[in-house]
């Protein structure tokens, strides 16, 4: 599917696979819509994507803190999204006595990794029924057996129940809800020991936008099609039932 001038929102496009995500997509030509921390960490892609033609913006904010997320939020009712990565995360500290782990580690991973991208969810996913489209992509994580990770792992999980469960609200529009999980990559996030590359993760991450078909609420592994081009993997990815 052709995403030239689509409006795509990407979060946590300030660094990691999120930028590499955004670069690609201007690349595909679609308009965006960059959130990071803080909205000049994004506007060197804000201005490559206007001068390839584009449109783009920058927005702040800190999805921890419920004001800052309705304050983004209401700055994004005023666009027509038709794509969403909510692709922003955070990893809290890696606990080695699990029975040490404070409450704020919880809060705060549920607050970023949970209840963040699923209030954008909610309050764009009832425009894309009305307009008949929309491609939601949620990013997950594989992660599982480590307990000093709970925190993260338990709000990825949960990420995964409410975007599997948003998507038996489809019907029959043209719209698309998908899981992604990059993978261990060489991040910010996970750090200098993980093996992969984070561009070897970007085109299972933004296949899900250009899938015309797929398994809703399906989770796609990156790593899985690393060694594919983005067509191939898109076409991969159309061919689950």
């Amino acid at each position: 599917m052709d995403i030239k001038n689509r409006l795509v929102l990407v979060t946590g496009a300030g660094r990691g696979i999120g930028r590499l995500m955004a670069e690609k997509l201007i690349e595909l030509q679609a308009d965006l819509i960059l959130v990071s921390r803080d909205a000049s960490h994004t506007k060197d892609l804000e201005e490559k994507a206007v001068a390839a033609g584009l449109k783009a913006v920058s927005f702040g904010a800190d999805l921890g803190d419920r004001k800052s997320v309705e304050e983004l939020i209401s700055k994004l009712e005023q666009y027509d999204i038709d794509i969403v990565f909510n692709n922003a995360g955070i990893q809290v500290t890696y606990r080695s006595d699990v029975f040490d782990t404070p409450w704020e580690d919880y809060e705060l991973s549920f607050r970023v990794n949970t209840i963040a991208p699923m209030m954008i969810c909610y309050s764009l996913f009832p425009k894309m029924k009305a307009r008949g489209f929309g491609r939601i992509i949620n990013t997950t994580s594989g992660i599982a057996g480590e307990p000093q990770q709970g925190p993260y792992s338990a709000s990825k999980a949960g990420l995964d129940k409410v975007t599997a469960d948003l998507s038996r609200l489809i019907e029959d529009e043209d719209i698309l809800i998908f899981l992604t999980d990059p993978g261990w990559c060489r991040t910010d996030l996970g750090g200098p020991m993980a093996p992969n590359d984070p561009a070897s993760a970007v085109n299972g991450c933004i296949a899900g936008a250009l899938a015309k078909k797929g398994k809703n609420g399906m989770i796609i592994h990156a790593q899985d099609y690393a060694d594919l081009t983005l067509e191939q993997t898109v076409e991969k990815i159309e061919a689950v039932v």
